[in-house]
Order: C-alpha cells, then sequence, then structure tokens
C-alpha cells in the first residue's frame, strides 16, 4: 500500500505538533480527491495564544512562557485579566490586586511618575511602616519594605534614577 493509499484511507489526516514548531498553525484537510490539503492560518497574537494554551491544558505558567516567548508577568496578567489564575505577583504585576492582608493599606500609595509623587509615596510608605512597627507588627513592617523596593525597581527600569534614589534612601533608612 502506498503512502497516498494509507492517507485516502483515513478521514482525519494525522498531524504531529513539535514543540519547537513556528507560531503559525497549519490548517489540514483533505480535499475530494483525497490528498491532503495544508493551508497556513494567520498566527494568532500572543495574547491569545496565552489563553488557547491554558485552555488547552498547559496550566504551568512557565511552561506557557517557553512556548510563547514572552514575559512570565505578562503571562501571567493576561491570564489573571481573563479570570483564568489567580495568586501570581511579581515587580510588574499591579498593586491593585489583592496579595494579602495588608494589600488594602498599602493601595494607590506607589507612585513615582515624578520626583513630588516619588516623595509623596515615600512619605506614605513611612507612615504604614511606623503604624505597623507601633502595632508591633514586623509582617506589616515588611510589607511597606516590599512595596519601597517595588517602586525603587520599577523606577529604576523605567529609567527614573532620581525617583529610584528617593525609594533608595528610604531603604536604607529603615
Amino acid at each position: 500500500m502506498t503512502t497516498e493509499e494509507m492517507i485516502a484511507e483515513h478521514t482525519k489526516p494525522i498531524l504531529m505538533e513539535l514543540e519547537y514548531a513556528d507560531e503559525a498553525e497549519r490548517e489540514v484537510s483533505t480535499n475530494d480527491t483525497g490528498t491532503i490539503d495544508a493551508q497556513v492560518k494567520k498566527p494568532r497574537s500572543k495574547k491569545e495564544e496565552i489563553i488557547f494554551l491554558y485552555r488547552d491544558g498547559v496550566t504551568d505558567v512557565a511552561d506557557i512562557v517557553r512556548r510563547t516567548g514572552v514575559r512570565p508577568s505578562y503571562a501571567a496578567q493576561v491570564l489573571q485579566t481573563a479570570g483564568l489564575i489567580t495568586g501570581y505577583f511579581d515587580l510588574y504585576t499591579t498593586t491593585g490586586r489583592e496579595q494579602n492582608v495588608y494589600t488594602r493599606f498599602f493601595r494607590n500609595v506607589l507612585q513615582f511618575k515624578t520626583v513630588e509623587a516619588a516623595r509623596q509615596s515615600v512619605e506614605r510608605i513611612g507612615r504604614l511602616y511606623n503604624y505597623f512597627e507601633r502595632l508591633g507588627d514586623r509582617a506589616g513592617q515588611h510589607q511597606a519594605m516590599v512595596l519601597a523596593l517595588t517602586g525603587k525597581n520599577r523606577a529604576r527600569w523605567s529609567g527614573k534614577a532620581e525617583e529610584a534614589q528617593i525609594f533608595h534612601e528610604w531603604l536604607a533608612a529603615h
């Protein structure tokens, strides 16, 4: 039996999907003569691909990142926005989402658009730090320090050296 005859016997062609295959998908169908037609579909957007992979059973963010070539924070943000996962946090995820019991105290505190905004942010973080210190709540103090470090890193990686320095100085003093 020839290969063509074997293919013609099957109503659905067998597809092999390689992990390193390109982003373009092939739509395979059998035409009237029994031969296979392959057409390249337009690649999905990265966001659509992330959601597709998750819904297709790839639930590990690291695996999705490897397959799509995006950053973990982007993949997690897409999945959280789509309501598919909860509880992922890193340097670039919003501080407006509930992370722990302290989140409500620190909501909308972190700002570094200008030097003055960074100073006000550090002042508010400092007041919260002192509040938790008076209560003897070391975890609350730690959360204040984490937020200041997040502000420093975000400002630094946004090219705002002066704003980053404000957060750095507060951290060095605490």
